[in-house]
Parts: C-alpha cells; structure tokens; sequence
C-alpha cells in the first residue's frame, strides 16, 4: 500500500504542473463568476415579477432549472478533466519511455496503476465537489435555495467522472494517447445518446426507447449516473406537475442497480487495466 500511496502522491504532483488542469481550474473560476453575475440579475428580475406568495413558490421552478443548468455545466468540466488528465497517464509514459524508470524499481505494475487512478481519483473527487458546492453556495446565497439531496448529487457527479477515469486509464494501457482520447470521448457521446433516448423514451411511454437507452448505456454508464443526480436533485413538485423533462434534469432516474453497476464498472475495468498492463511487453 505504501507504494501505491507514493505512486499516488506523485501523480498529483505531476497534475499539478500540467497547464491543462490549471487551464480547466481558471476556466472554472471564470464560469463561477459568470454565473453568479448571471443568476444574481435573473432572480432580481424574476422576484420583482412575482411577488405574491404564489408567484414566490413558482420562483422555484426558474432557481431549480438555472441551478441545474449550472451543475451540467459542471459535470462536463468533470468528465473533461477525467479524460484530459489520465489520457495520457499510461500510454504517454510508455510511448517516451519514462514508464522505465518507474517499474524498473522495486515496484509491481498493478501499484503502478492503481496510485495513478487514486491519484488522479483523489484530484477529480476534489474538483468535482468544490465545483459543485460553489455553485450551489451561489444560489443559497442569492435564492435561499439548496436542491433535495445535494450530497447524493455531488456523489453521483464524482461517480461519472471516475467512470471516464476509468476507461480512459484502460484504454491507455492498450491503445495510443490520441486513440484512446477519441475512444473515449466517442463512448461518452454514446452514453450521452443513449440517456436521451431512454428520457424521449420515459417522456413517450416507448418501452423500446427506454429498454434501447438503457442498454447502450451499460456499455459506459457516465450519463446515467447524471441523469440520476439530476433526477435526486429536483423537486418532488416538478415532476408532479410534469415540468421535470428539461435539458438539464430527468423525467426518470436510473435506478440504484445502474449505480452498482457503474461502481462494479469501475473495478471491473481497473482490474482489467491492471491485466493487461502486466501483460504488456514494454
């Protein structure tokens, strides 16, 4: 375990130094930023219009959808900085040969892999719940508003991007650096499908739909896991009154087994990285 834990340390360290990951953190800031000016002024404005009580409870309607609009775009920034920050982690190393100067110590190659996936684990669950926890901040701060179970989002959020981790440092021990980044990217936009399908699906009553979304996702289940945040997160009175079917939110949730399946996902595909790295002629 200790070589593991050094394995970790310096994966975040080398992290740390890469421009792409302070690029994602500024860019972060910026959208922070922006969304606190922009949501300040729409609920000034949205107040001002509804200001009887009644029109008081509808404000949730418009706080809920500007917050989870917010929280997607959060969610993306997550599943770019898994990709961005393990694409190359494995296959980048072995392609310049610094892989060498690693396994040549008194190290095996499954500590290898598995401190590079808690390190960079570690670094994307910090990012995904700071980010995450800051903009809910925003809107109780300016609305008084926090979703139903935040903890239970921000979970399943951190749980998508350990997903694509996942999948990008497999998909690093077999494939090139610029090959593996455009699988995984092309097998997030199929998930990313496949939810949609199963909500058109939920929203047309198509038993089809649903049962063809739901199988396209078990092949990468990212996008399942934030419909079910999304999903966590509304307001039991949205869906009663059928306004739940938004671009950001969930006309149905995944159910629990999809989430044991994404956390099964995830050590299935770490143990496989782990086999075929040890397998792997270098």
């Amino acid at each position: 375990m200790r070589h593991v834990l050094s394995i970790a340390r310096m994966t975040l360290s080398e992290a740390r130094q890469r421009k792409v990951l302070w690029a994602l953190t500024l860019l972060g800031l910026a959208f922070l930023g922006l969304f606190a000016t922009g949501f300040y002024f729409m609920y000034r404005d949205l107040s001002r219009t509804m200001s009887s009580s009644s029109g008081i409870s509808r404000l949730l309607e418009p706080t809920n959808f500007l917050l989870m609009a917010g929280l997607y775009v959060v969610n993306f920034l997550v599943v770019v900085l898994a990709v961005l920050t393990s694409v190359d982690t494995v296959s980048g190393e072995i392609a310049s040969g610094t892989i060498h100067t690693i396994v040549t110590k008194p190290l095996r190659r499954w500590q290898v892999i598995a401190g590079k996936w808690l390190g960079l684990a570690v670094l994307l669950g910090a990012f995904s719940a700071t980010m995450a926890a800051a903009l809910m901040a925003i809107v109780w701060l300016i609305a008084r508003y926090l979703p139903p179970n935040p903890g239970s989002g921000i979970g399943l959020v951190v749980l998508e991007g350990l997903v694509v981790l996942t999948l990008s440092i497999l998909g690093g021990t077999r494939l090139s650096t610029l090959t593996n980044g455009v699988v995984v990217f092309m097998l997030y936009g199929l998930a990313f499908i496949a939810g949609w399908i199963e909500q058109i699906g939920s929203y047309m009553r198509s038993e089809a739909a649903i049962n063809t979304g739901i199988v396209i996702s078990l092949l990468m289940p990212s996008e399942a896991m934030w419909k079910r945040a999304a999903y966590l997160m509304q307001p039991p009175f949205l869906r009663e009154l059928g306004l739940d079917v938004t671009p950001f939110g969930a006309a149905s949730a995944p159910s629990a087994v999809m989430v044991a399946y994404a956390v099964a996902y995830i050590a299935v595909g770490l143990l496989l990285a782990i086999r075929w790295f040890n397998r792997r002629d270098l």
